[in-house]
């Protein structure tokens, strides 16, 4: 009868992970630089911050004719507006030197770069040219046919975030803001061994008695996957030394060692015999309460994991993706992944062209509602390299559906294999204090979305329960205090910091040098000549200059970036004269600044969302002194 030990004890599943986690390294093993064209697929080990703003200029983004938009206002077939057309034509990479004032147009080609005076672009199908004459046939709002520059990507802003796996959507961002190195964590190398006196390499003649290596290939394209690298160190016989010798070889170059086979406890099975002399501290776990896997043997030496895996094929890939998936991503610094198509709830009306399919990129947030998401448009713009890479999935607009209302149920193809919800949603206000704090709370692996709809919106979505936090700077005229005033029974704050707002302008205009900034606006919007740039309505800032303005729409004031650096790239690249951002950044940029208003930047929870993790977590995350250090480096005021 054969010597058959038992197994040492059968565990429970949770607690032979428990132990076997407490006995490895679950850390990245390094990092490593490698140029863009080899990134794809690997994992950032840095936060990625735009050296540029993309588009770097105001451009076109189609072929037509520069113009004043005002000079546009009641233009028909029957009935159009006349403007004289100026000597330059603008092609893409000139810097046109003409200037566009009213009664003015330029012709400009698709990407040519923005004239200064122009804020819109005439569709060259809607214009006709007679001489020096544009006779335009259709009206233009300001900002129709443009991208202005740093509305996708600004100087400073944290586009990826470490722990990123790098796509095909994610080195398009990076090769449009001029990236051609990244920081990654270095592959974990897996070793595999396949043991048995019955195994033979795929391709040998076949004998009897005998089964060709399936395992090892498998293995090692589910190491590929996890995002390692699989070394395969062949066939081993059932003998105690040959493995010992394979398996010192195995350590002596890799992080992680496979053994495939050898579980059972057999006479003939040696593998748990050879690792069972490792020490520090050897095997922490042999049997665990799986079916099937059940003979799965977990050890450790040196804090390196070792597993002996079943020889069965269906239990050998089950415990695989069990035990050794999870480990493998961990020392890959990936997370999991993504698939398939969901149900969602569109959150805001959406026009479409008719006659045409639209795809449309979205956010997915939870709402626990039925259906259970909410889909947030990510754009429509066919210019933007971000959109496509921070969008969850996508719907398909018909060509015949020219509306699709608030609330109506989509469905989203998802863009990878299966839906990620994030640990965090944060809509509302953008602030570069806000990316600090989404990066640190990415550091301790919560998983974050942002997305960026103005103070107004955030609140509301928060009032439906559509996000876990809003970033809010809204100010009450009444009582004069912030955010507070705006919430409901069903809504609490977190307080966050102070910040400044200002006037911005380039350091020597002598319209806004040594003014008080409500002096400074109220010359700015009497002069033709200054031009504003403004912020996009239903943001705080916005609130802020229409307060100051009192009424008044000076040059610019349909300009509506969506975040503060954007303001600042405007003005310190002479595409505007003034406009409202913080005192931080009109520093980083090295402009003037007039103080306008301190406020306080908060978050608004849903009540039935403050038990959250991520919500748990950016509570504690804003306690802390360290973040109050780096907040006061931010310019801000805790």
């Amino acid at each position: 009868m054969l010597d058959q030990e038992q197994f040492l004890q059968v565990l429970d599943r949770d607690e032979a992970d428990r132990r076997f986690r407490a006995a490895i390294h679950l850390t990245p093993r390094g990092i490593e630089t490698v140029p863009l064209d080899k990134a794809l697929g690997r994992v950032l080990s840095a936060h990625v911050v735009s050296p540029v703003d993309v588009p770097f200029f105001d451009r076109s983004n189609v072929d037509g004719f520069a113009v004043v938009a005002q000079d546009t206002f009641g233009a028909s077939e029957e009935a159009p507006r006349r403007v004289q057309l100026v000597e330059q034509q603008i092609h893409t990479g000139v810097v046109p030197t003409a200037v566009v004032e009213s009664g003015k147009a330029a012709l400009i080609a698709t990407g040519g770069m923005l004239p200064r005076g122009a804020d819109a672009v005439v569709m060259v199908e809607h214009a006709d040219v007679s001489g020096r004459q544009l006779l335009i046939r259709r009206a233009v709002t300001a900002g129709n046919g443009i991208s202005f520059a740093g509305t996708d990507i600004t100087a400073g802003e944290t586009v990826l975030r470490r722990g990123r796996l790098l796509t095909s959507r994610d080195t398009g961002v990076l090769a449009a803001i001029g990236v051609d190195h990244v920081h990654v964590w270095r592959k974990p190398v897996v070793a595999i061994v396949s043991t048995g006196d019955e195994i033979i390499a795929p391709g040998a003649p076949m004998q009897q008695a005998k089964v060709y290596d399936s395992n090892a290939q498998v293995l090692a394209d589910a190491v590929r996957e996890l995002g390692g690298e699989p070394k395969r160190f062949g066939i081993v016989s059932d003998t105690i030394d040959a493995l010992r010798e394979r398996l010192s070889q195995a350590l002596d170059v890799a992080d992680m060692v496979l053994l495939s086979g050898g579980t059972s406890k057999g006479a003939g099975d040696v593998s748990y015999r050879v690792v069972a002399e490792l020490r520090d501290p050897g095997i922490v776990a042999h049997g665990v309460a799986l079916k099937p896997g059940k003979p799965i043997c977990l050890a450790a030496t040196g804090g390196r994991a070792v597993f002996v895996l079943p020889g069965f094929p269906t239990s050998a890939i089950f415990t695989f993706h069990e035990f050794v998936a999870p480990v493998i991503r961990m020392l890959a610094g990936r997370g999991p992944e993504e698939s398939a198509i969901v149900p969602a709830r569109l959150a805001v009306k959406v026009n479409s062209e008719i006659g045409r399919t639209e795809y449309l990129l979205v956010g997915l947030v939870e709402t626990g509602g039925e259906p259970p998401l909410a889909a947030y448009p990510m754009g429509q713009g066919s210019g933007s390299v971000t959109t496509f890479s921070r969008a969850d999935g996508f719907a398909t607009i018909g060509r015949h559906e020219e509306i699709v209302e608030a609330g109506s149920v989509i469905q989203v193809q998802l863009l990878g294999r299966e839906l990620q919800l994030a640990d965090l949603v944060v809509i509302g206000s953008h602030c570069i204090a806000l990316d600090y704090l989404l990066g640190e709370l990415q550091r301790q692996g919560l998983r974050s979305k942002f997305l960026a709809v103005g103070s107004t919106a955030g609140l509301e979505a928060a009032k439906r329960g559509e996000c876990d936090a809003a970033g809010i700077h809204l100010l009450d005229l009444k009582s004069g205090e912030y955010n507070g005033p705006f919430l409901t029974p069903a809504l609490e704050l977190i307080h966050g910091y102070g910040r400044l707002q200002g006037i911005v302008f380039r350091p020597g205009d002598q319209r806004f040098e040594g003014r008080t900034a409500q002096e400074a606006v109220a010359q700015a919007a009497a002069d033709p000549s200054c031009i504003m740039v403004n912020r996009n309505q239903g943001s705080g800032t916005r609130a802020l200059i229409d307060r100051m303005l009192a009424g008044a729409r000076p040059r610019g004031y349909a300009v509506q970036p969506r975040n503060h650096n954007a303001v600042a790239a405007a003005v310190a690249q002479g595409r505007a004269d003034w406009g409202m951002t913080l005192d931080t950044i009109a520093r980083a940029a090295g402009l003037g600044f007039l103080p306008v208003q301190a406020e306080r930047y908060d978050f608004v929870v849903p009540l039935a969302r403050a038990h959250r993790p991520g919500v748990v977590a950016l509570k504690t995350l804003l306690a802390q002194a360290s973040t109050h250090e780096a907040l006061v480096r931010l310019g801000m005021k805790p």
